[in-house]
């Protein structure tokens, strides 16, 4: 059985996945780790974004860790055949409906935020974002002339009562080993999807979840009181649109999209999709600059959710925190290390 299944994707995703390699070999060369083209280069060589044999490989997997996918090459492609399409359909295949994203300041890069230090050290927070509903995945969509020549889109946004029950549930008992706080974003203002998200989670938390404090925010002023005063969060659960939109904020306030990593779990038992937050970076594609942090702590958020050992994911974390303490950086955050000379400095520490 394949312990960890590796798809590199586009970009700069096969650099900092390489770094995952060499960071797990020395870390846990136990490991049954195997790799399959996935994104634009699965499209290039076998004209899909995802094949059937890769999805099902993730599937039988005890892990799943890619780097990036999509980029200008791909631009034309049909929409069902782009690399973005063979994201959302490895995640729908996979069925993980609850994706974890940690926006954690670590000490020594307090002033690579572009907020003040005081505002961002310190920062642990938790955004569980749902992932396989909502506008992404809701049906009708399109674009279609209408008899006056115009042209119309349309995105349908749909949830159920238990896709938003069972993220949310997740969230709770994240909080419950946490500071005991989950803040529920929506618009339930102007949105009936909102209104019945609003419903949901309030309903969960008076019957299952009454220890743990729970507040109500719209998702516009959430945006606001991510920049405004981010440590009142713990754990924030919203929807996918809105969970994509707000954990790429929470980002900036950690000093950059290359340090975050994101879980994405299903029902116990079944595989996690583990991926840094980042793009593929066309645009720093192949200069080796590329910060592989968000993907080695993706590998940490592998072991600790999905293979069991929190052991080496402490090990590792702490590999990370030492690095940079003494002052490893690629250019991202302020240096001029390379992608390897940054695993380097990890691997050092381990």
């Amino acid at each position: 059985m394949t312990d960890l299944l590796l798809l590199p994707g586009d970009g700069i995703g096969p650099e900092v996945t390489e770094q995952v390699r060499r960071v797990a070999s020395r870390l846990a060369n136990d490991l049954a780790i195997d790799e399959r083209a996935f994104g634009g280069s699965s499209f290039d060589q076998f004209g899909a974004p995802l094949t059937d044999e890769t999805l099902a490989l993730a599937k039988a997997s005890k892990a799943v860790l890619m780097g990036a996918v999509g980029g200008p090459a791909w631009a034309d492609a049909p929409r069902h055949l782009r690399p973005e399409a063979g994201l959302l359909n490895l995640r729908t295949g996979m069925a993980v409906f609850a994706n974890l994203r940690p926006a954690i300041c670590f000490d020594a890069l307090a002033d690579a935020s572009s907020l003040k230090r005081e505002v961002v050290q310190g920062l642990d927070i938790m955004i569980v974002r749902e992932l396989t509903g909502g506008v992404y995945f809701g049906q009708p969509r399109g674009i279609e002339t209408l008899a006056d020549g115009q042209r119309r889109g349309v995105d349908t946004q749909v949830y159920t009562t238990s896709e938003i029950g069972r993220v949310s549930r997740v969230a709770f008992e994240l909080a419950r080993g946490r500071r005991n706080k989950v803040t529920s974003c929506e618009k339930s203002n102007v949105m009936e999807t909102g209104l019945l998200w609003r419903e949901v989670v309030t309903a969960l938390h008076a019957k299952e979840y009454p220890d743990v404090q729970l507040e109500h925010m719209l998702a516009d002023n959430a945006a606001m009181q991510l920049v405004k005063n981010p440590k009142q969060f713990d754990v924030i659960v919203t929807d996918n649109l809105f969970g994509d939109i707000l954990s790429d904020e929470a980002a900036q306030l950690t000093g950059g999209l290359g340090l975050l990593p994101s879980a994405s779990l299903g029902a116990p038992g079944t595989p996690g999709l583990f991926e840094p937050i980042h793009g593929s970076a066309p645009d720093i594609t192949g200069k080796g600059i590329a910060n592989p942090l968000a993907a080695i702590l993706s590998f940490e958020m592998a072991l600790r959710w999905s293979l069991g050992r929190a052991d080496l994911a402490d090990r590792l974390k702490a590999a990370v925190m030492g690095a940079l303490e003494d002052g490893a950086r690629t250019p991202d955050i302020g240096g001029a290390l390379s992608t390897g000379q940054m695993a380097d400095a990890v691997i050092a520490k381990l």
